[in-house]
Parts: C-alpha cells; structure tokens; sequence
C-alpha cells in the first residue's frame, strides 16, 4: 500500500507502527519514535525504507541517522510556516499535534470582538501557539527557559511575517516570570502553557510538572484579567489526562464562576494509517 501524494511543503502523518512513526516535513520523510505506536504499520516496508533519516535511542541523546538533509528547512502547519531541523532529541521544533490548540485558540480570541487581548504563552518553546494567536490588536508575551528556542521561535515568527507584531520575547523562569507580573500588576486576557514533565530554568531551576504546576496555576490565576477569554493547559506526561487537566483548571478558576471546561487528546490524524495521540488539553473559557 502506498501514500496517497503529499504536500511536498506541508507537514503528513504517513503511518505508525512497532514503536515508531513515519512523517512527512516538507520535501522530507522521517521515522521517529514513538511508544504508543504497538500496533503493526499500514503500509508496506518498501515506504518505510524510503526515510530520508532514521532517528535512533542507541544512546542517551543520539544524533539522527541520515544523510543529504539540510541543517533547516521549511514546513507548512495549518497554514503556518516552521522553521524545521534535526536535533539530537529526536524533535525538530514542531509539535504538529498542538494544531488543535493553536485553532481552538485562535477562534476563541477572534470571536471575543475585542479590540485589544493580552495574551500569555509559557512554556511557548518555538511559538506555534505565539504564530497561531498574534493578529491585529493582540499583544503576546511568549515565555521559555531556552534561549535557543526564544531564537528559533521569533525565527518562525519572520518567517510568517509577523517579525513586527507586539511579542515580547521573553527568556526566564515561568515561575520567576509568573511571580514578577503578580508584582507588577499585569494582566491577560487569555493564558496558554505546555508544562514539560520535567525541566530546567535558564539559571538551572528545576520544574517538576507533580509539584510545581498546581502553584504556577493558582499564580496564573492572579494573572488574569476582569474578562478573561480562555486558559488552555496541555500536557505530555503520562497519566495527566484530560481530565487531570480540567481538575486542575477547575480549582483555580471555580472562584471566578461560570465558564466552561472541556477537554481531549492531542492527536494526529492520518490518511492512510491509524490517529495518534501524544498528549491531551484542557480549555476553560469564559
């Protein structure tokens, strides 16, 4: 069984399969990881063996295997351009299963009929969601540790024209940040955050998703504005399921009254072969 023909820009879940997954970014077939894939694949082994690179866990933080790839190049997601590249983690600086969130979101601030909407990115790594939500009279603040993933983020963000939009770039802390704008004073209308199960602060501060989400979220809380439009948490740790999620909004935002919470998985569809999830949301909105 082949593929049916691909955008040779944009981005395609091609199969999955005994612990792996075959994509497609841009003008490049790739074969990643990926444990929740147990079934047997869809297509035949000859699409398989047509990768173009073939990452690897031999090692702790293997480089992939491939040869004649670019050091970057470019891929259209849900009409947005990344900036795509190989890293010894197996990522490339796009997480395609976010487009539901970056759509959901998006609908929910051009719906609100407001001139103006500060908007809050945190853990916003390289600015999928920061991309989907700037337009006219939107301010983001986009928030990570990394400063090579700030960089890369207002990289995609020339890429996309919007080089001149009103993001302030910001490479800290998320608590440390989260608790300086109590202080001053500042507030946003709509608040989004991809927690990691477990990270590091550009000073080496540890986050550890068990213990240290629930008081960023009562922080965040105290960040929002007399009308908020939505909070949307996602996250990719075992066991926090959407329900987790929506539990842990719940307790924060209950206090306001009114609203309302829903829920899933983050989940890549495919033409040919079966739907993937690789983590799971939660949306309060106003």
């Amino acid at each position: 069984m082949s593929p049916d023909p691909i955008d040779q820009a944009g981005y395609a879940l091609l199969d999955s399969g005994r612990g792996r997954k075959l994509e497609q970014f841009g003008p490049f077939r790739l074969v990643r990881p990926c444990a929740p894939a147990i079934w047997e694949p869809v297509l035949d082994r000859s699409e398989w063996e047509r990768a173009d690179a073939v990452f690897t866990r031999d090692g702790d933080s293997p480089p992939p295997a491939g040869a004649g790839l670019p050091e970057s190049w470019e891929t259209r997601i849900g009409g947005l351009v990344f900036k795509t590249s190989l890293t010894g983690f197996g990522h490339l600086g796009v997480f395609p299963e976010h487009l539901t969130i970056w759509r959901r979101t998006g609908e929910i601030a051009r719906a609100g009929g407001r001139a103006e909407l500060s908007i809050l990115n945190l853990f916003a790594y390289t600015g999928g969601a920061t991309l989907a939500l700037a337009g006219p009279g939107r301010k983001i603040c986009h928030v990570d540790a990394s400063r090579p993933a700030v960089a890369w983020a207002r990289e995609n963000a020339r890429l996309n024209r919007l080089e001149d939009s009103p993001i302030r770039w910001i490479v800290d802390d998320v608590k440390k940040f989260a608790g300086r704008e109590i202080k001053r004073g500042v507030r946003y209308d709509g608040i989004i955050l991809d927690p990691p199960s477990f990270g590091r602060g550009n000073k080496g501060q540890v986050f550890k998703i068990e213990q240290d989400l629930p008081p960023l979220l009562r922080d965040l809380g105290r960040l929002l504005s007399d009308r908020p439009l939505f909070v949307c948490l996602s996250a990719h740790t075992p066991g926090f399921t959407g329900r987790v999620l929506e539990n842990l909004l719940r307790q924060v935002l209950s206090p306001r009254g009114g609203g309302r919470l829903e829920s899933g998985d983050l989940v890549i569809d495919s033409a040919q072969s079966f739907p993937l999830t690789l983590g799971t949301y939660a949306l309060w909105t106003r």
